[in-house]
């Protein structure tokens, strides 16, 4: 397998498939291409990938579909190639999961430095995971714990924090870097108890900002993606 990563493209139409590949493969990626959702779900059981660039709008299933199966199943990137503008997909897209979209016709060497700034975001969130510790997660100038199920600022303080907001931050630590919808956070906090559709996750996040944030009006950690959810951020790679 290729040192750079192995990148699934998912598209009906054959020249953007080859294109996409035949460049990709120049640069030293290994490349695996499919027609629909069907080849790719074949593929996604025979095969391990670094990225999926999924086609939003295909025959059959699309591209949404896959991502949406694709987040159950994978630790994975996801880009989307869509040939509109709508506003409406992208945001559609992020709080499926998506790490990014690129709207047809592309340059290729945007696509490869889209590619490339998603499996950077990805590497580097899975190094701080296997550099944290299983009982404590550090970020910004706190340190949680999620054996005592306590939170510590800088000075070592014990900083107070219900049992719902540990769950939710505890939920952010675990995925930092990627954008999560008010409905992916309930799915990962295992809490359906909470309804997305109304502003209790906004109220908790509200006040967890102004216990782990420098400046709560101004958040370095948990930062809102306007229309599609918020993200922790771990470092600057993920500008809003």
């Amino acid at each position: 397998m290729s040192m750079l990563g192995h990148i699934a493209v998912v598209d009906d139409e054959p020249d953007i498939r080859e294109t996409i590949q035949d460049y990709l493969e120049l640069k030293g990626y290994r490349v695996s291409c499919a027609a629909d959702g069907k080849d790719f779900r074949q593929l996604v059981e025979r095969s391990e990938f670094d990225l999926a660039l999924l086609d939003v709008n295909m025959p059959g299933e699309d591209g949404l579909s896959l991502a949406r199966f694709l987040r159950e199943t994978k630790d994975v990137g996801i880009i989307f190639l869509t040939a509109s503008s709508e506003t409406v997909d992208r945001i559609v897209g992020l709080e499926i999961g998506a790490d990014d979209y690129i709207s047809k016709p592309f340059d290729l060497r945007e696509l490869h430095a889209r590619i490339k700034a998603v499996l950077r975001r990805l590497n580097s969130s899975r190094k701080k995971s296997n550099e944290t510790t299983e009982d404590a997660i550090a970020f910004g100038d706190c340190m949680l714990s999620l054996e005592a199920h306590t939170l510590n600022g800088p000075d070592g303080e014990e900083i107070t924090i219900t049992s719902m907001e540990f769950d939710l931050l505890k939920t952010f630590a675990q995925n930092p870097n990627r954008v999560l919808s008010r409905d992916r956070l309930l799915d990962l906090a295992h809490n359906r108890d909470w309804d997305p559709y109304d502003r209790s996750i906004d109220i908790r996040i509200t006040r967890l900002r102004r216990k782990i944030e420098k400046d709560p009006a101004k958040p370095e950690i948990i930062k809102t993606v306007r229309g599609a959810g918020y993200v922790f951020s771990l470092n600057d790679s993920y500008d809003i």
